[in-house]
């Protein structure tokens, strides 16, 4: 009878497709509130605003003085490719050929080397930026590397300097084009330089992301110069000029995205709500 019921029941499906319906909801449900709770944390770690204007101004300050170095250094290395400080640089980076500096060298320098690499991390910054409700901040991290890839390459061709040869210094990873600038730098600190910007003056806190973010990004802005020179494939006037004209374009993309936060754009959602309370009627 027990059976017979079970089978008869009209009701029984209806009830095991509710607990389905019910199940995929608590999913959804707990997705949304491990989200929430990420975003929370974050908003917690923002700095005022007033604070963030404050770190801001004093970086582009800095990033100002670096475009007229720059010129001075692409107009010395136009009449002059081979400079015997550079020579004399790069050997003197050579003399240790230990093989752990060799793999740190090369493992810096990993990154820049797959193209499809470097745009997944830039998509997944711009995704992670965007999950958190920092949408200005992910269309930032695109222009500026996008502007980045742009300035190295129109740099390379007016400059048209050739890389360092192997009667010179030792080629340890072989690369092409032209030398100056240096389009991993220009790459490195156009992404990583602006985690690093943004980890200083939009976040607060000892949080072990934050904490992650300024050190992974902090090295690998620091270090990919120098192994680029190890390796043979960049002169050290490379990788200044590098460092110099994307310290301005990062600079100027900062510049600008802190005069749009300032106006509100972008704005996440609860802080324009917030905004908007103010001016409502009901």
């Amino acid at each position: 009878m027990q059976q017979h019921y079970k089978q008869d029941d009209p009701i029984q499906p209806r009830r095991e497709g509710a607990d389905r319906e019910s199940f995929g909801q608590r999913i959804e449900e707990d997705a949304e509130k491990v989200v929430e709770k990420v975003r929370e944390e974050v908003a917690t770690a923002r700095r005022p605003w007033y604070q963030t204007r404050k770190w801001g101004s004093a970086l582009l300050l800095i990033y100002a003085t670096l475009l007229a170095l720059f010129g001075i250094l692409a107009w010395v290395v136009y009449f002059h490719p081979v400079l015997a400080l550079d020579v004399t640089i790069t050997h003197l980076f050579q003399e240790n050929q230990s093989s752990w500096l060799r793999f740190t060298m090369m493992a810096v320098s990993a990154i820049g080397n797959v193209q499809l690499l470097s745009a997944g991390l830039v998509a997944l910054d711009v995704v992670t930026f965007g999950l958190m409700d920092l949408r200005l901040e992910a269309i930032v991290i695109v222009v500026v590397s996008a502007t980045s890839d742009l300035l190295d390459a129109l740099m390379k061709s007016l400059v048209a300097r050739p890389r360092p040869s192997a009667g010179l210094v030792d080629i340890i990873t072989a690369a092409t084009g032209n030398s100056f600038p240096s389009g991993h730098v220009m790459s490195y600190v156009a992404f990583w330089g602006l985690l690093f910007s943004f980890g200083c003056i939009l976040f607060k806190g000892r949080h072990w992301w934050r904490l992650t973010l300024l050190l992974l990004s902090g090295l690998l802005v620091v270090l990919v110069g120098p192994s680029r020179v190890y390796l043979g494939v960049h002169w050290t006037s490379d990788v200044l000029g590098a460092y110099l004209l994307s310290g301005v374009c990062l600079g100027i993309g900062l510049w600008i995205y802190l005069y749009l936060k300032g106006k509100g754009v972008l704005a996440p959602r609860r802080a324009r709500i917030t905004h908007l309370r103010k001016y409502r009627k009901w």
